[in-house]
């Protein structure tokens, strides 16, 4: 399919800056008035996982009553987008998956990136010319700063399937429209990649359009994961005559870090290799000093290249939780530095060990998680993850950063915006903690409905 990222809609042209009348015409394109879809849920309080989204779009500065002019990608720029991304692999499972819709008049299936981005776009005919009345095109972004609560970006934020069905959305432009998003995983190593999302007019089954999102989006990671496994397996036979005239201790990796073949030591998962691996001596927090070596389609990472046995202590720790959607952990050793983008749940626990100096036992985390002392199985379990990636750096009895390491918290500059997917009690604190102490935002709650003006 072409990219038409570069044109803005006919429509959108001709209204210019009259965004209402623009709104009204995208409304019945889709087959519901805003007036008729508001009335579904009106005059109650929303969802939590919604109200925390108008909240967070109240505090942006956007209007419910005014839809934003999205800005568009350059052709070239789209292009770049889509041949660099992996969602690219996914694409031909998202689309036999989800063509009994995306065929349908009905239904628009959009495949987005992390930055809320429209990278492709399937529907008939008919749905796609509504969608232009919208803007919604190949070449927009959707975050929720620039369109409000929508699938896409609230998608984005929650990390987890959601459904934005009519004036849950936070721009009455459109409440017209039923959005059921999934996100979609890299399994090799968690990271989000972006997200798949199906818009409707909002009378459609929006609930039925849901189920069947999230289950494609998850049989679109499981495909990818086997392709993964079947690129090990191919490494495998490449390292094997390497490491057999390999001396000392040696591991054959992916580019993602996960073990293909070993050599003089115990045999590992994954190994945590920093975000941008080269050839040549480098620093790993689990083994200490190592040199790596190319492979093809991975790494070959000898260990103690100088004789050193232990991994060597890290002299600081970079906690960087300062995006909303992103975050990080930087190491600084004695040879050199590291670092790594987290998972959701490793930058709560990182949190909450970053807080509490002193050390938590698993039943203290398990309650700053989840709330619930007794879910310690499941802490430890994240810990020792946790500490293959990050050993010389974590201590346990009781957990904690190690007593000689220099730790570095980075918050955002709005409290909350800290892991604003998470609803653990660790995080609620610190929250509410550093609003308060800046003065609150003055927003509202996540109760409160969007303003409308009269």
């Amino acid at each position: 399919m072409r990219a038409r990222a570069t044109r803005r809609p006919a429509d959108a042209e001709r209204h210019g800056g009259s965004e209402s009348v623009a709104s009204v015409e995208g409304q019945a394109a889709f087959g519901t008035t805003g007036g008729r879809a508001a009335s579904s849920g009106q005059g109650g309080a929303p969802r939590p996982l919604i109200g925390e989204s108008w909240h967070r779009t109240l505090r942006s500065g956007l209007d419910p009553d005014r839809r934003n002019r999205p800005s568009y990608l350059p052709l070239d720029e789209l292009e770049g987008l889509r041949r660099n991304t992996r969602l690219r692999e996914m694409l031909p499972t998202l689309r036999d998956g989800l063509s009994a819709l995306s065929d349908a008049d009905s239904h628009l299936m959009l495949v987005c990136d992390t930055e809320g981005r429209v990278l492709w776009r399937d529907g008939s005919r008919s749905m796609r010319r509504s969608a232009d009345r919208l803007e919604l095109v190949e070449g927009t972004g959707w975050l929720e700063e620039v369109a409000g609560t929508n699938g896409i970006g609230t998608t984005l934020v929650a990390r987890k399937p959601i459904l934005v069905h009519a004036s849950e959305h936070f721009v009455r432009a459109y409440h017209g429209l039923s959005c059921a998003a999934a996100p979609l995983h890299d399994p090799c190593d968690g990271r989000l990649l972006g997200v798949v999302n199906v818009t409707s007019p909002a009378d459609c089954r929006p609930s039925a359009m849901f189920a069947l999102v999230t289950a494609v989006a998850k049989v679109a990671e499981g495909e990818l994961r086997a392709r993964h496994w079947q690129s090990v397996g191919r490494l495998r036979s490449v390292a094997a005559p390497v490491l057999a005239r390999t001396g000392g201790r040696a591991i054959a990796v992916d580019r993602d870090g996960w073990t293909a073949a070993v050599t003089g030591m115990a045999p590992v998962d994954r190994i945590a290799l920093p975000e941008r691996p080269a050839a040549g001596e480098m620093w790993l927090p689990a083994f200490g000093r190592c040199a790596l070596e190319p492979l093809p389609g991975g790494w070959l990472v000898r260990v103690d290249p100088g004789g050193e046995r232990e991994p060597v202590a890290a002299g600081r720790v970079v906690v960087d939780l300062s995006h909303p959607r992103s975050w990080s952990v930087t190491v600084c050793g004695a040879v050199g530095q590291w670092s790594q983008n987290l998972s959701p749940r490793h930058a709560e626990l990182l949190l909450a060990l970053a807080l509490r100096r002193e050390g938590s036992t698993a039943a203290q985390l398990a309650a700053d998680l989840f709330g619930d002392a007794t879910r310690t199985v499941t802490v430890r379990a994240e810990l020792s993850r946790l500490r293959r990636t990050l050993a010389g750096v974590l201590a346990h009895r009781p957990y904690r950063f190690a007593d000689e390491t220099e730790v570095q918290l980075r918050r955002p500059a709005d409290p909350l915006d800290l892991l604003p997917f998470s609803t653990a009690p660790v995080v609620l604190r610190e929250r509410h903690r550093a609003d308060a102490g800046a003065g609150g935002s003055g927003a509202g709650g996540p109760g409160a409905r969007p303003p409308r003006s009269g």
